[in-house]
This record gives structure tokens, sequence and C-alpha cells, in this order.
């Protein structure tokens, strides 16, 4: 029995054992790594206090957030004076921590080419010698999935997981010599570097796909006017019959240079919405009918829905079942789903903040080409609504829609040409997502093992 003994003993030296907490020194996922060294043997913890004043004089900020993803947000310039609690000062070549998210990855450096800003003691501030440890090194390592392991060790408080101080210092790091750190960067940069690139393109892409739309319906743009000149523009509600191709130039920006013809959407298909069965009801949501929200409506095909309802549910509600091939168009939502469209790949119903168009007449036109063509008008269905008290829109305004109805021919080669873009589109963001992850991978597996 004694030759096992320490298969079920682990031994703790005293000085390691500052805090009491057995989920400190029961972690099974133990990572080993060469060149270690403990944060506090690198780090310099700062508590410059700043006053209001010298913010405002130096023209700095104070922090909003730093988000799961390490982007740091600034509050507004005109928030320095309402802002109460004290202030420290972020100079450069520091790094930051959120105490409560500091798990989540919520890390910023604030590189030599950066300007200092304020944080709040929420916000703990560190100082290293940039001749021993490269910055960008060090936000990589304390940002990665293997120092997030160590972290979930070291949370403190009752209500909120707080790491502190010195608790982050007490952590160790691989740091290996300057030159291997900046050689490790070097290899992470330039994986993702591929994947910035391939972003890019899907940008350019995306932004072709309106430019190459508009060209073929017919739609010329006038110049680049001020976004902000177009905020504001009062409608005589007599014209709300109009809305569509020959008023979406709210700025007068636009301007439509072929004769196609122009129909409004009720001539073109049936118009109608869904509803929320009682949620009273537990038993309504426990079917096989996929029932749709504005969230899940994301300028895509639906073929599966968080919740779906009984055919009880449909009889006792004013949802309805919609044929495959329908659309759907957001009219109320939070952030930018209003105005939003989709596709069904799948019979299904909706809730009442979606408008559906079923029975669409393809004698005149490709579901598609119409699908395609309302994901275009996505900024102009929102100015539509935003006149409003409530800006959301209704199945009034969308009925009275108008659309360009081009040639079939002309809604073959756009369809075609979009598919074929959003594919591309597609396969960019797919090998993005890969050499993003594999950049990390490649990076924690040099300098971390388990």
């Amino acid at each position: 029995m004694s030759k096992n003994i320490n298969t079920f003993l682990k031994y703790i030296s005293l000085h390691e054992l500052d805090y009491w907490d057995v989920k400190r020194y029961t972690n099974n996922n133990i990572l080993k790594f060469d060149n270690a060294i403990y944060l506090k043997n690198i780090l310099v913890h700062k508590r410059e206090s700043i006053s209001k004043d010298l913010i405002k004089k130096n023209k700095w900020n104070i922090i909003s957030k730093i988000n799961f993803s390490g982007e740091l947000f600034l509050r507004n310039f005109d928030e320095i004076e309402t802002y109460k609690g004290a202030l420290y000062k972020v100079p450069k070549n520091s790094i930051i921590y959120s105490k409560i998210n500091v798990r989540h990855g919520c890390i910023y450096y604030n590189a030599d080419d950066k300007t200092p800003f304020a944080v709040s003691s929420e916000y703990p501030i560190f100082t290293f010698d940039n001749k021993k440890v490269n910055g960008e090194y060090l936000k990589l390592v304390l940002r990665s999935n293997s120092f997030k392991k160590i972290l979930d060790t070291k949370i403190s408080g009752i209500s909120k997981a707080r790491v502190k101080v010195d608790e982050f210092l007490n952590i160790k790091i691989p740091l290996p010599i300057l030159e291997k750190q900046n050689k490790l960067l070097e290899r992470y940069n330039a994986k993702l570097a591929l994947a910035q690139n391939q972003e890019k393109e899907v940008k350019e892409i995306e932004d072709s796909i309106e430019d190459f739309f508009n060209s073929e319906i017919g739609l010329v743009k006038n110049g680049n006017k001020s976004k902000s000149k177009i905020l504001l523009k009062t409608i005589n509600y007599t014209d709300t019959d109009k809305w569509g191709v020959d008023k979406f130039n709210l700025n007068n920006n636009i301007t439509y240079i072929k004769k196609n013809p122009q129909k409004t959407i009720q001539s073109i298909a049936t118009v109608s919405s869904g509803g929320t069965p009682s949620r009273s009801n537990k038993e309504y949501y426990t079917g096989k009918i996929p029932w749709i929200k504005t969230g899940e409506v994301i300028n895509d095909v639906i073929i599966d829905t968080d919740e779906k309802i009984t055919e009880e549910a449909i009889k006792n509600s004013s949802a309805k079942i919609y044929p495959k091939d329908s659309l759907i168009i957001a009219m109320y939502g939070q952030g930018l789903t209003r105005g939003r469209t989709a596709k069904l790949g799948v019979d299904a119903s909706t809730n009442q903040a979606c408008a559906v168009l079923s029975n669409i007449d393809n004698k005149l036109i490709d579901t598609d080409y119409l699908w395609f063509y309302l994901m275009n008008e996505y900024h102009r269905l929102r100015e539509l609504a935003s006149g409003n008290s409530q800006p959301n829109l209704n199945a009034e305004m969308i009925k009275s829609y108008k659309v360009v109805i081009p040639p079939f021919d002309i809604q073959e080669k756009i369809v075609n040409e979009i598919i074929n873009r959003k594919e591309k589109i597609k396969q960019l963001k797919k090998e993005a997502i890969m050499n993003r992850e594999s950049a990390i991978k490649e990076f924690e597996e040099e300098i971390f093992t388990v």
C-alpha cells in the first residue's frame, strides 16, 4: 500500500499556501512548460492616480470595457465630467486586465504607439521591461486557452469571480528569451495575416454584390454624400404607398436609369405574419414544427430553429405553417435585426415579428431574385421604419414596397452571380476561421504542454 501513496497524495510547498481553496490544488489539467517564470518577476503593478482635469487637458478617454476578444472600448470624451470614482493612468507599453472577466480573455496591451487612457481600480495596470518581454507575446500568452485554465483556479469572491492582483502575479508563464518570443510571434502573425487578408476579401466581395446588383437593375449612386444628411427627412404620409425603388433616394443620391417594370410586393406575393403560442402552455413548445423568431432571420436559409411547436399550438394561436421557399422579413427586433431576411428551407411557422412572403408569382419573378433584391434593400427598408416613434416595419409597409422586375434572363444572371460570390464568401470565412484557430493553436502547442 505504501508504494501507491503518491497516487493519492499531492505535496504542496508551504509558501504556496497563500490562499486556501481546494480548486487550486486539485486541478487535473496541470500545464507544464519550459522557461517558467512568475508574473510577479516580470510585471510591475502601477497605480498612478490621474485627475479629470489632466485627462481632459491631454484629450484622453476613460475605459468603457474590454470585450472577450481583447478589444478596447473607450467612453466618449464628454463623459469624463460625469464619471464618478478614482481613475488611474494606463501608460504606453503596459498591460491591463478586467478583474471580473480576465478568464474570458479580457486583457489589453497598450503598445508604445498607443495613447494613454484612464481606468478604474477594476482594471489593474502593469508595466514591464520591453528589452526582456515582447508585449504582443505576453498578451497572446495571457489570452491563451491554456492560461484561462490556470485562471479558473484563481477565482475569488462569492457573487462575482474576480481575480486579485496578487493571485494574478503568482501565476507562472513560459517566457523564453526575447529572440524566441519574437520568432514565435512572427509565425503567429504570418498565419493571422492570412486570415485578415481573407476577411478583407470577404468584405470586398460583399460590397461588390451590392454594386453588381444595382448596376444590373439600373441603379446609379450619385457620389458619396454624408450619411448624417440622410438621417432626417420629412415624408408626407400620403406618399407612403409609394415606398420602394422610386422612393429610396431619400437624399437623392441614387438614380434609377433603366425602365424595368416595378411592382408592389403584395402584387407578386401573399404577405402575412405569424404568432406566438401561449407560453403558459409548455406543451405547445414540445412539437416538431419549426417556429422562427426574428433573431434567427440572418440572411440565410433556415432549416432548423431553436424552438419547435405542436399542431395544437398552431390551432390555438395566430401562428401558421408556411411552405418551403417562402421568404421572411424581420419587421422588428434587437440591434440590426429589423429588415433582415431569410428563406425557408423547410415548412415552418414564425412569430408575429416576421413578415412572410408566400405564394410568390414565379411567372413574374424568381424567388431567389426577390430574396436577393430584399437583401439589397436592407438599409432602405430600415430607413422606411426609422421615421416612426417606434422604429418598426409593419405588414402594410412591406405590402406596398416596390420591387424592380427585370427580364428573366437578367434575374437569372443576377441570381447565379450572387450565389457564386456568396459561395466564395462562405469558403473564405471558413478558411479565415481555420487560420485564426490554427495560429493560436500552433502558438500554444509551442510553449505549453499538458
